[in-house]
């Protein structure tokens, strides 16, 4: 594999943020109310990259997927504690999937994670649906932590955000 993880560029944004999106509705994951809302969001990597580590994975200057890493704290947080980062937003273009792109995005955020100082794991939040993306964050020793479960949308408990947690 000759994929290359690496700091998105400017140039990059948009396509990552097509890439993105696109998982998400090709994998019938907007389907809470306020999606149109979370499209933007997930379209808007520029925003992304202000607060956040974005990271492409990249072969031969194409990007194939991406992930934004989230230091604790600051408006990217959901469910980081003071001493975790978090992982959002992973995304791989469908026909880059089966090739250990998503995994490798998640393993370049555990290493960034563990070369922080202070950092004592690493948090995420994914929807039950995302049983590839389970597999990856089990296989990497990541584990489910049910207590820190949250639903994205007040007033609304139909949708459950799972939380896995890697401690370093």
């Amino acid at each position: 594999m000759d994929i290359v993880i690496r700091q998105a560029e400017p140039g990059e944004y948009e396509t990552l943020g097509e890439i993105t999106a696109q998982a998400y509705l090709g994998d019938g994951l907007l389907d809470f109310e306020g999606s149109d809302w979370y499209l933007g969001e997930l379209k808007d990597v520029a925003k992304r990259a202000a607060h956040a580590q974005v990271l492409v994975a990249v072969e031969n200057d194409r990007v194939l997927g991406g992930v934004t890493l989230v230091p604790s704290g600051g408006p990217m947080s959901e469910t980081a504690g003071p001493s975790e980062t978090e992982i959002r937003m992973l995304a791989v273009a469908p026909a880059a999937r089966g090739r250990g792109i998503g995994e490798a995005l998640v393993r370049a955020c555990i290493d960034r994670s563990r070369a922080i100082d202070g950092r004592t794991g690493l948090v995420l939040s994914t929807q039950g649906s995302m049983r590839a993306a389970h597999r990856i964050y089990e296989r990497l020793g990541f584990v489910r932590v049910p207590e820190r479960d949250w639903h994205p949308v007040p007033g609304n408990d139909d949708i459950l955000l799972l939380t896995y947690q890697l401690t370093f």
